[in-house]
């Protein structure tokens, strides 16, 4: 009886701690498209957690991490747009659905909270889910608004940037061991 006992105790941990994700690499791109120039960044060093028992996820974008093909666009970007001094991460919190663990890519629907340059607003991202073994990757692509989140042009560079940019995401998970 005890060593069913001992089991279930092993099987039940495992199956709450087993199923937490940690993101092992991350890609966040943005683009905005505008008459006069077009501008890209990509950051790296985005981090996220997923639990597969629940669909929560969480992720967090330092906005000093994202790289620009000019250096004087990333000081623009960090200094009169995001105020990254003040703001320095972006985040959303939310839940998956629409996701298997079997093996396969499935449409998926990420529904939460995204907090950008202070804002938080609730949002739904439609992307992928690919599962393969013990490897899970998340992607998506969705307009942003600046204005939804208080993100100002100065009327001299709107011709520079667009309202709307798109933003690019790519997370691989890779389970999360505790200790």
């Amino acid at each position: 009886m005890r060593v069913l006992l001992l089991i279930l105790i092993i099987v039940a941990h495992n199956q709450v701690f087993g199923q937490r994700f940690i993101s092992k690499q991350s890609e966040v791109t943005f683009f905005s498209e505008a008459p006069l120039e077009n501008i890209k960044a990509t950051n790296t060093k985005a981090t996220s957690l997923l639990d597969t028992s629940s669909g929560e996820i969480v992720f967090s974008v330092p906005i000093r991490e994202f790289e620009f093909r000019k250096s004087l666009m990333k000081k623009h970007f960090n200094e009169n747009y995001m105020d990254s001094e003040k703001f320095p991460k972006s985040t959303f919190k939310g839940k998956i659905s629409g996701y298997r663990m079997a093996d396969g890519k499935y449409q998926a629907m990420a529904m939460g909270e995204m907090t950008i340059h202070g804002v938080t607003r609730k949002v739904q991202i439609p992307g992928t889910w690919d599962a393969k073994g013990e490897r899970i990757v998340l992607e998506a692509n969705f307009p942003v608004s600046l204005e939804d989140y208080q993100i100002k042009v100065p009327k001299i560079l709107f011709s520079n940037i667009a309202e709307q940019v798109e933003v690019n995401i790519h997370f691989t998970f890779v389970p999360h061991v505790s200790k």
